[in-house]
């Protein structure tokens, strides 16, 4: 049957690595959809409906206040130029010429990743401590100075070792007045995580709300609430119902992606987790079962602690003559091109000498597990 990706000469993707922009996010549930779709049968002031979903967010978050955004990478950006500007229209439209302003943003070497480059879009220099065994906080302390903004913070760091938790982050910004902007992309289960860093301390948490059902677009930006406005008057919606000047204009979020980012997460707050665990753990034992003959294989549940979400496949390189990184190479030349996750430190990009890949449940739409294991079949 023909559909939109053959008439464009576009490859179709099983998608077995999960919420990645790359494949294009996420896919909102039909209920999710319903509204979205709702949503366009009529127009709305932007602002309102952006303040409004932010209350509602809010509220359902438990925190003090919420904007809603175009992605977590946005979020970053618009909550490092809250924090240089706060809500000073002068310097709102100076930027990214940060002159006069605090523009410093703390960082350590050890939770370095290529979408912190957010924070200096408005203007922020990243200042990278500590090094890839371990940050101090001597290292943090010592690198303070007079044009020191915030201090930024990737989670899940605390399960990298070495690096310094961020109990120990929030407990040194507090003693220097000195924000936290936390990098919280896809912490999104246990639910507590969307409100926990705000809790614990942080001023700023930015998320990409695919990861909860919504749209790929799409994020929210939590924290204090006069943080909050700034971040607001430097976003899109603060060129458009201003006359201010914000560098943030191109980051706009539509009508139908405010309502999915609400309606997401208003369902995943309310959804049985167990059972959607349950199924993952059925279909992951259906590719067991069809996989259990193949020759040179292990498999193992991914992760081996915590809720199964995927099944790791760990090649005998040696007697296959195969790397992980030649499988994954052979899944995605082929029709439909299938993408699973390299079990590296970087799950897009294989190391030459890997052993093992994960085929992840969590945006693996139903059939397709069928589809992957009959093609390792012949792969393997």
């Amino acid at each position: 049957m023909s559909n939109i990706y053959e008439e464009l000469g576009v490859n179709p993707v099983i998608n077995a690595m999960g919420h990645r922009t790359l494949l294009g996010g996420g896919t909102p549930s039909p209920e999710v959809r319903a509204v979205m779709d709702e949503s366009e049968g009529y127009y709305a002031d932007m602002g309102e409906l952006i303040d409004r979903v932010g209350e509602r967010v809010a509220e359902m978050l438990d925190v003090e206040a919420a904007l809603i955004t175009s992605g977590c990478a946005a979020a970053l950006a618009v909550g490092a130029a809250a924090i240089m500007t706060g809500q000073d229209v002068a310097k709102i439209e100076q930027i990214p010429d940060v002159s006069g302003m605090r523009h410093e943003f703390i960082i350590q070497k050890q939770l370095r990743v290529k979408y912190d480059r957010s924070m200096s879009i408005p203007g922020g220099k990243l200042v990278e401590v500590g090094n890839i065994e371990e940050t101090t906080a001597d290292h943090i302390e010592e690198a303070i100075g007079p044009n020191t903004a915030a201090i930024h913070y990737l989670a899940p760091g605390d399960r990298l070792p070495g690096a310094l938790p961020i109990e120990e982050v929030i407990r040194i910004g507090q003693a220097h007045n000195i924000p936290i902007i936390v990098d919280a992309a896809g912490e999104v289960y246990p639910t507590s995580l969307l409100s926990d860093y705000v809790k614990m301390g942080a001023d700023l948490v930015a998320y990409g709300a695919k990861y909860f059902g919504s749209v790929n677009s799409s994020g929210i930006l939590t924290g204090k609430r006069d943080l909050i406005l700034a971040a607001r008057m430097n976003s899109f919606i603060g060129f458009e119902d201003s006359p201010t000047r914000t560098f943030a204009r191109p980051m706009k979020v539509d009508r139908q992606e405010v309502v999915a980012v609400y309606a997401a997460l208003r369902e995943w707050l309310t959804m049985n987790h167990e059972d959607r665990f349950a199924a993952y753990e059925n279909r992951i034992s259906a590719m067991r079962k069809e996989l259990s003959g193949v020759p040179h294989i292990s498999l193992r549940d991914d992760p081996e602690d915590g809720p199964t979400v995927g099944l790791k496949i760990i090649l005998d390189t040696n007697a296959l003559g195969k790397t992980a990184a030649d499988v994954i190479s052979e899944l995605r030349a082929g029709t439909p091109s299938i993408w699973v996750r390299s079990d590296s430190i970087h799950p897009d990009h294989a190391s030459p000498d890997d052993d093992a890949f994960i085929i992840g449940m969590k945006a693996l739409q139903e059939g397709g597990e069928k589809i992957i294991t009959d093609r390792l079949k012949e792969i393997l």
